[in-house]
């Protein structure tokens, strides 16, 4: 697949222009558009995307198709897959409106597909729709995947920065791409179908914020404590947990206010440190009673020789006695910043040998 990443700035239709007996509407509530991501399927009047990775898709016959989208911020991007081909960039605004996904199509079936590229801190994104020209039609959903795979993650799950070509890590949202991500790379491989639950900063013991792992990973709306996620709605084969390169700095730094907010005046030790780590996989293992679980690391500098980090997780991992758990650490990347595009790619390859080795899903 060749990827072409540019602005896409086509027409933008207000939607009290639309004329409905003209042009064919999709509700988000039409069972022809699949979801994929930690979302609530059931709300009529839009459907709220949240986390990195989500997408909605849709198979049509028609020559042009629009989106009905509102940003709550302004600040999201958003890849378009058309007929799984290039991607093209959408950046979206904050006020309600058709966005033009494609168009001058030829006849005959297509695809199309809305994946988020950003993180949830930018705002979550309203989707309340489809529209097709008068002649098209919607087709069947594709056949649901046979594998499923899951990961949590920081900002190297996000995909952050992945973009930005000077190396200077630039925070701007238009440089994150989770689809360029080991995480989204390594789901494709395996043709399964993928959510992530992953914030740039975040740890298990300590984040560059006031939030950790442990606390969010239950929640539906990451924004909201109140807003937990049903694990029964999805059971993946196969978890990646990929955490601790955030732990990994914030604790040699006393003065840092996430520290004192968490440890007071004095270092974590190792066994707090491992115990942390052991009590959220094990409340993984609760959610998901069958799931492979791969406790992975890297390739950061969590992961560069000397490091504790990676045997925090192995230990960690040994006093689970699980026999469905796993340890993978991906080699350490010797560049400064965050993983590049060539990068992610190698620690996809590196992921992609291990489940192919290891798992049988």
């Amino acid at each position: 697949m060749k990827f072409s990443f540019y602005v896409f700035f086509l027409s933008i239709v207000l939607f009290t222009s639309c004329k409905s007996n003209k042009e064919v509407i999709i509700p988000n509530t039409d069972a022809a558009i699949e979801y994929w991501g930690r979302i609530n399927t059931t709300t009529t009047d839009s459907t709220d995307l949240h986390w990195s990775g989500t997408s909605v898709k849709l198979n049509f016959e028609g020559t042009r198709i629009q989106a009905l989208l509102k940003d709550e911020k302004g600040n999201n991007y958003y890849n378009i897959l058309v007929d799984n081909d290039s991607a093209k960039l959408l950046r979206l605004d904050n006020t309600k409106r058709y966005y033009t996904l494609a168009n001058n199509l030829k006849q005959g079936k297509h695809t199309v597909e809305l994946f988020k590229r950003t993180e949830w801190d930018k705002g979550k994104t309203s989707f309340f729709g489809f529209k097709l020209n008068k002649e098209g039609k919607t087709l069947p959903k594709d056949t649901p995947r046979a594998r499923k795979i899951e990961f949590y993650g920081n900002s190297i799950t996000a995909g952050y920065a992945v973009e930005d070509y000077t190396g200077k890590d630039r925070p701007d949202s238009t440089y994150t791409n989770n689809y360029l991500s080991y995480a989204a790379i390594t789901a494709r491989h395996f043709n399964a179908e993928y959510r992530a639950i992953c914030k740039s900063g975040i740890g298990i013991t300590v984040s560059w914020f006031p939030l950790l792992m442990p606390e969010l990973y239950k929640r539906l709306d990451p924004n909201d404590e109140n807003s937990i996620w049903d694990f029964s709605l999805y059971q993946p084969d196969v978890v990646v947990v990929n955490l601790f390169q955030n732990d990994s700095w914030i604790v040699n730094m006393p003065e840092n206010e996430e520290f004192k907010h968490r440890f007071g005046d004095q270092k974590p030790n190792d066994t707090f440190i491992i115990n942390a780590y052991q009590n959220f996989i094990t409340s993984l293992r609760k959610e998901y009673p069958n799931t492979k679980i791969i406790c992975a690391l890297g390739a950061m500098d969590a992961t560069k020789e000397g490091s504790k980090w990676m045997g925090f997780i192995t230990t960690a991992v040994a006093n689970c006695n699980d026999k469905n758990m796993y340890t993978h650490f991906m080699p350490y990347k010797q560049t400064p910043g965050h993983p590049s595009i060539k990068e992610q790619q190698e620690m996809a390859n590196s992921l992609i040998a291990f489940i192919s080795k290891n798992i049988d899903w």
